[in-house]
């Protein structure tokens, strides 16, 4: 059946994703953890579809005690602690956030009664109606109120991040999950006032498409989040502990790293290492660091050194025996290897280190680095670090 295919897609995409959040360290942190909690539970819940869809329930009826328990209440309170957290606003630490728990507890307990009844045959209710048609109202009550209201609140804390970035995936996350909660809750409160999708063959396949098409949307949403967000934070964290790194090294150094004298000018046509132009590149490159613009190319560096842009390949090729590009990626590769090495560097991306370092993508990278050391940079940093 191609639901069935669908629905077991989105669960395993869901269980890879929430298994990287959750033990990658690099993505690790006490927001992340609330988001990878709510991505295996969105692969729960899903996965209580497929058992609907495939019957299983007949043959162990057992397990319709993980679908009544109101799992579904408990998704929008970790998405609410995942947003706190990674905002990191004080109210992250409040005691008053257990009563968020209050809602499932109430589902889980009355279900669980329920379910002595039509699955263990222990219990029953039948002299109990009136107040077990109660209970089931007011948990009705909650699931359409609490799940809009705590989302609603939810949004309130996004405008507390001081990255603009990181607001705007907020923001786009926060909107996928609303949308996506609040449909079923539209869908069943429609159903109940207006008798919209009152006929099953309509309305059951209408939840179950909403409910796969949300979920990849909210995967795709917190993969591109995710790493694109932590590698633009990454990037600014390496740019920073590399600018320290470098103001250290150049008050240092100074002395050793001046400018090259006029009267050096006399050795501009000498084109061995003393040729005046090649000391200049080998001090922007060593000194300014000009290898980390993703952008740079011979015409810039040919005017930054006042010749055409000829001449700065044939002083490259002379001298080094490189053209300009290996002779570019070279130092690109030296600084993306003392970083690797660096206990300060362990927890970012390899991918955020060598954007940093200047390579302008994951492929002109890892071709680079493989190129001049003969090995990946996941392998050098296995061996090296």
């Amino acid at each position: 059946m191609i639901l069935v295919t669908i629905l077991n897609i989105a669960i395993f995409q869901g269980l890879v994703l929430g298994l990287i959040i959750f033990k990658s360290p690099i993505f690790k942190s006490h927001a992340n953890t609330y988001l990878a909690y709510a991505i295996f539970l969105l692969s729960v819940l899903l996965l209580n579809l497929v058992f609907e869809v495939t019957n299983i329930y007949e043959y162990l009826p057992w397990l319709l005690y993980i679908d009544n328990i109101g799992l579904e209440l408990l998704f929008p309170v970790f998405i609410f602690l995942f947003i706190i957290h990674q905002v990191d606003h004080p109210i992250k630490s409040s005691k008053h956030l257990r009563w968020f728990y209050v809602p499932f507890a109430y589902t889980m307990v009355l279900n669980t009664f329920e379910n002595f009844e039509t699955v263990l045959n222990v219990y029953s209710w039948s002299f109990h109606e009136p107040i077990l048609e109660f209970l089931n109202f007011v948990q009705v009550l909650l699931t359409l109120f609490f799940i809009p209201g705590i989302l609603l609140y939810a949004r309130t804390f996004i405008g507390f991040s001081k990255n603009s970035n990181e607001k705007k995936w907020l923001t786009h996350l926060w909107l996928q999950v609303f949308v996506f909660f609040v449909s079923f809750v539209f869908v069943i409160v429609f159903s109940i006032i207006f008798g919209i999708f009152s006929d099953y063959d309509v309305f059951d396949p209408t939840m179950k498409g909403l409910a796969v098409l949300s979920t990849f949307l909210i995967h795709w949403t917190v993969y591109y989040g995710i790493f694109k967000y932590k590698l633009a934070e990454d990037k600014e964290e390496i740019k920073a502990l590399i600018d320290r790194q470098r103001l250290m090294t150049t008050d240092r150094d100074s002395s050793k790293n001046q400018h090259i004298k006029a009267n050096d000018h006399e050795k501009a046509e000498t084109l061995t290492k003393e040729n005046v132009y090649f000391r200049q590149l080998e001090e922007l490159f060593v000194n300014e660091h000009i290898y980390r613009d993703s952008s740079l190319d011979r015409d810039k560096v040919a005017e930054k050194l006042g010749i055409s842009t000829g001449y700065v390949s044939q002083i490259i090729n002379t001298i080094t025996g490189d053209n300009f590009s290996t002779y570019m990626n070279k130092y690109r590769v030296e600084a993306v290897k003392d970083i690797i090495v660096n206990s300060e560097f362990e927890n970012y991306s390899l991918l955020a280190i060598g954007l940093e370092c200047g390579f302008s993508s994951k492929t002109t990278f890892h071709n680079a680095f493989k190129k001049i050391t003969g090995m990946t940079p996941n392998m050098y940093r296995l061996k090296y670090k």
